[in-house]
């Protein structure tokens, strides 16, 4: 039998993601692409995504789009919910998942997650930046730092400074009043990740903790930001290497899942013939 291979496309507010799946299993290839909808990023991440195989677009079996910018990637066959593909990749990841927080570029949420990795509930916040990945570039340009830096700057602080605000601009004024103080960039990170932990996790508490609890996003690749959640939620998190393409991982399964009841329907109307 042929390798059936499909492919799922995250298309999120900040950045495309990209998954190529084999015979709805295996990881072949992943593609992350820093600007989302609306941007480049879809064609770049097509592009990224089949570089070092030996796969075109026209090799897969079905092409599903999720996220932001889901209805606007012409090239899907199908579109899904970014919350019912994130269930289905973080549950391909971690059989045992029962809650999934999700810190995205431009929103947050968390996720209840029941039997065979279906959506039980969900809560979101999309009103504000606080609480999400885009409060994070902020700080870092306001810190002079790189993104990637955090993690390693929160490891070295020997204390969390107090950001009390829960809005974005207003946090920002606090970064700015501590920086006038002498406040060490590392203190004012981990100040930072507390300040999102709250907020995400107040959003967990809502839906209701259960362990296995697995964090999403490209945020969830940020440690010290993963330690903060531990701290406010009181759980251990679980995240994978393919945290930030969980979304994209979902809808390659899905797609999967598409491509073989399609099959099953061909094969029962051809023996009915």
């Amino acid at each position: 039998m042929d390798d059936l291979y499909t492919l799922g496309v995250d298309v999120g507010s900040t950045a495309t993601k990209a998954v190529i799946l084999k015979n709805g299993k295996d990881i072949v290839s992943t593609a992350v692409i820093g600007v989302g909808a609306g941007t480049s990023g879809p064609k770049r991440v097509m592009e990224e995504v089949f570089k070092d195989t030996d796969l075109t677009s026209d090799d897969m079996g079905f092409i599903m789009a999720t996220g932001y910018g889901r209805k606007t990637f012409e090239l899907a066959d199908y579109q899904m919910s970014e919350l019912t593909c994130h269930a289905k990749g973080a549950y391909f990841l971690f059989p045992s998942v029962k809650t999934i927080i999700d810190i995205g570029g431009q929103d947050s949420k968390a996720l209840s997650i029941g039997d065979n990795g279906i959506l039980d509930n969900f809560v979101m916040n999309d009103k504000c930046a606080a609480g999400t990945g885009k409060f994070l570039d902020v700080i870092a340009d306001r810190l002079e730092v790189d993104l990637e830096d955090l993690e390693k700057l929160d490891a070295q602080a020997d204390q969390a400074v107090e950001i009390s605000s829960t809005c974005t601009v207003f946090a920002e004024s606090e970064v700015i009043s501590q920086l006038s103080k002498g406040t060490n960039k590392p203190n004012i990170v981990k100040g930072i990740h507390h300040a999102i932990a709250s907020r995400v996790g107040a959003l967990a508490k809502r839906v209701g903790i259960k362990d296995d609890v697995v964090f999403t996003g490209g945020v969830a690749l940020n440690d010290g930001m993963k330690r903060a959640l531990e701290e406010n939620i009181g759980h251990e998190i679980k995240t994978s290497e393919y945290s930030q393409v969980v979304g994209a991982l979902g809808a390659a399964l899905l797609a999967y899942q598409k491509l073989e009841n399609t099959k099953k329907r061909e094969m029962a109307m051809n023996a009915n013939k």
